[in-house]
């Protein structure tokens, strides 16, 4: 395993010309190997205006804390570098994400002095392809605080129909809690605060260039919204898997189910009801 360190969080926006050769530049056939490396920002503190701007956009308190999730955003800049520096063996527009998970052992304040580590998973079958993880670590000090696995479809052809995904806890009976509208822009106000200016998040004319009849909200920002409308434990895991798009606008409507300090949760369409994000919130 060869690591790399940063003095500090490298900028997403340096990783987009690398992207951009992508899809001029096929990637090479034959079998796909994961980089064996680490991407580690050895020391920092979060810029607590960046942070403000994000709870803004995600609806999140300024209560004196880093929401566990924004650690996960932060880390996707380490992993757009991995992906555009190192031997990804996938193009990095046609990957799908589609699942996140994050565990925070504790809170985490804003003036705390932090690491932050990112690394690949292991390649796993999927009926529509391969998928694949990111580990990222945080820390202060020796103490892990928070770890978040994202996880990848590389959508290829494939004759495994019967690949093993993880299972999706059995849905519990849901009640609407809230209904959200969720407007245009929220594609482009995310965007600024984590970096990710996928073009099919940005705008309808750039997202119809990739299929989509409309933008359609960050993955991401859909699970910050939700998590930002619970009453989260102390010490937690949040576990999300990401459905059909949800297009810009919209309206949608927040589901939960509780029992004891667990959490499950769900974003769907209000008018067809079919589902955007699943997920579940479990104390540890």
């Amino acid at each position: 395993m060869n690591t790399r360190h940063f003095s500090q969080l490298p900028k997403p926006y340096l990783a987009y010309p690398k992207v951009i050769q992508g899809l001029i530049f096929k990637k090479p056939k034959g079998e796909k190997v994961l980089p064996q490396v680490e991407y580690v920002v050895d020391s920092f503190k979060v810029d607590q205006k960046h942070l403000k701007a994000y709870n803004e956009v995600c609806g999140f308190k300024n209560n004196g804390y880093i929401p566990a999730i924004y650690l996960a955003v932060l880390s996707q800049s380490l992993q757009m570098h991995m992906m555009t520096t190192e031997a990804f063996p996938f193009a990095i527009l046609g990957l799908v994400h589609i699942r996140n998970q994050v565990k925070q052992y504790r809170k985490v304040g804003v003036n705390e002095t932090l690491s932050l580590s990112c690394k690949f998973g292991e390649l796993q079958p999927h009926d529509k392809g391969v998928q694949f993880d990111f580990i990222t670590t945080a820390k202060v000090g020796d103490e892990v605080v928070v770890e978040s696995l994202t996880t990848y479809l590389a959508r290829q052809k494939t004759e495994n129909k019967t690949a093993v995904k993880p299972a999706e806890a059995k849905p519990a009976e849901l009640q609407v809690q809230a209904q959200w509208d969720v407007s245009e822009n929220t594609g482009r106000r995310y965007a600024l605060t984590s970096g990710d200016f996928n073009l099919i998040h940005i705008h309808a004319v750039t997202a119809k260039a990739f299929g989509f009849k409309q933008a359609i909200a960050h993955g991401m920002w859909s699970k910050a919204k939700a998590l930002s409308s619970l009453s989260l434990p102390e010490a937690y895991e949040a576990d999300v898997w990401f459905k059909l798009p949800m297009y810009l606008p919209s309206q949608v409507e927040f589901l939960t189910a509780q029992t004891g300090q667990d959490t499950e949760f769900a974003i769907r369409n209000s008018k067809n009801k079919k589902p955007h994000v699943a997920g579940s919130v479990k104390a540890l």
